[in-house]
């Protein structure tokens, strides 16, 4: 019985692959646990490589083998052998010369399985990393790439927040992953590319590993520095002490009353989320209020209970106005304030619009000398270097929130952490949600914060609080 047994596994090619894969699989799932054992990461990928690809690859394995038997006896039974009975080779390890070659082979075995574990690790390494998820298979996402390698994220890879550890989140990527290849191999993409908040992981999952919420914040001073677009760039300054709010142990207020123990806030929206129709507030003592704007549409959202993603939408993917990087680009003295119309000017060539970035870089520099080539002669020579300086740093800004290939421009991306470029806090504190009995959602302004001077050269509060 063994002997047949072991005719019909070597004779038929089905049951040597399945062979293949059992002993190959094996041997990696064997030697990646050893790898994570002794410490090392791999991300993401890793875990669902070795616990759950490679498994299935091993049960494909088993599966081969008694196929490829199964299918080798009834050829046997039907008289259809190959030729003489297929022998083993004998191995006598008492000689020399077939001692040296087993334990040869032994060897490059073992540097083999090495290799290729090693080999396997990297790989998943590599696949894991920010740079293959936005350069080399995602070209597409240039301006994703580029948004996350500016921000406080930069640190944190793509796979950490996207995919995550478990299967479920992986098999859900790779599913969208496959049609995303198709997509790109045949051009068949959005642009600009849209936001997927519909399979975001949740998060509990992402967000609150670092940021836990149960952290008490209290009030927090901001001070925004702003330029005006006369001829000196005026220097003015908003002073706003912001309720951040948390619940270390206590009740809420200000902006984060939302995440309050006990209470449960649930929407209805638009598909992108940037219209809300139905709210529902659950206090902490278990009383519902539901406020309607409108009609709700037949296309609205299921009921979404509300969470980080909601407020801080682009927590990473963060594209600017080039307003504001105007305003910080010359506050931190990436730009010579002193230049006259620096402001007004900058805005000018950064609004203006071009076909691709290389063109858009070219004129940003044309445009900028020539102004002051024209009207400022003197500030043309006296500070050439300012003026240079500027010109590349208008060009980063550019480069980093404009991409014309793919439809992106100023404000393409709504962030909603504010109200002034796009609705965000108002989506919802818009005086347009109501009860039945006509309660409305609060629109005040002291809710989140206290202006403490707004667009003023020399506000009193600041030499006050500030050292």
């Amino acid at each position: 019985m063994r002997k047949h047994y072991f005719a019909a596994l070597t004779r038929n090619t089905i049951s040597l692959i399945g062979t293949a894969l059992v002993v190959g699989s094996l041997t990696l799932i064997v030697s990646l646990i050893a790898v994570q054992a002794i410490g090392l990461r791999g991300g993401a990928y890793l875990g669902i490589v070795t616990f759950v690809l490679l498994p299935a690859v091993l049960l494909l394995g088993l599966i081969l083998i008694p196929i490829g038997i199964r299918r080798e006896r009834r050829r046997a039974a039907a008289g259809h052998r190959r030729g003489e009975e297929q022998r083993f080779p004998i191995l006598d390890m008492n000689n020399e010369r077939t001692r040296k070659s087993v334990i040869g082979l032994l060897g490059l075995s073992t540097v083999s399985v090495v290799v290729l574990a090693a080999a396997t690790y990297k790989g998943i390494e590599v696949m894991d990393s920010t740079a293959f998820c936005g350069t080399v298979c995602h070209t597409v996402m240039q301006p994703e790439y580029t948004a996350h390698e500016r921000s406080p994220h930069a640190r944190v890879a793509c796979a950490e927040c996207h995919i995550g550890p478990g299967a479920d989140w992986f098999v859900k990527s790779k599913l969208s992953g496959a049609w995303q290849l198709v997509a790109v191999t045949f051009h068949l993409y959005p642009t600009p590319i849209t936001t997927p908040i519909g399979n975001l992981r949740p998060a509990r999952e992402t967000c609150e590993v670092c940021h836990w919420p149960a952290t008490f914040v209290g009030d927090k001073l901001l001070v925004k520095t702003v330029y005006t677009d006369d001829e000196a760039n005026t220097e003015l300054k908003t002073a706003v002490l912001l309720r951040v709010g948390g619940i270390a142990g206590r009740e809420s207020s200000g902006i984060h009353w939302h995440v309050n123990p006990g209470v449960r806030i649930r929407y209805k929206a638009s598909a992108d989320r940037q219209t809300i129709y139905d709210v529902e507030a659950t206090d902490a003592s278990g009383k519902v209020k539901l406020f309607k704007a409108s009609e709700t549409p037949k296309d609205a959202s299921d009921w979404r209970t509300m969470d980080c993603i909601d407020c801080h939408n682009r927590p990473t993917h963060r594209f600017s106005m080039p307003i504001d990087e105007v305003d910080n680009a010359m506050a931190n003295g990436y730009m010579d304030k002193s230049l006259p119309f620096l402001k007004r000017e900058s805005l000018t060539v950064l609004k203006a619009d071009y076909p691709n970035q290389e063109v858009a870089k070219a004129s940003i520099a044309r445009e900028i000398r020539a102004f002051y080539k024209t009207n400022y002669p003197q500030v043309a020579d006296h500070s050439n270097a300012a003026i240079e300086q500027a010109i590349r740093e208008l060009q980063v800004i550019y480069t980093s929130n404009v991409f014309p290939q793919m439809k992106v421009t100023w404000g393409t991306y709504p962030d909603n952490i504010q109200h002034f470029d796009s609705p965000g806090c108002w989506r919802c504190h818009d005086r347009k949600h109501k009860t039945d009995d006509g309660e409305k959602i609060q629109r005040d302004c002291g809710l989140c914060h206290t202006i403490l001077a707004q667009e003023e050269q020399s506000p009193a509060i600041l030499k006050t609080i500030e050292p």
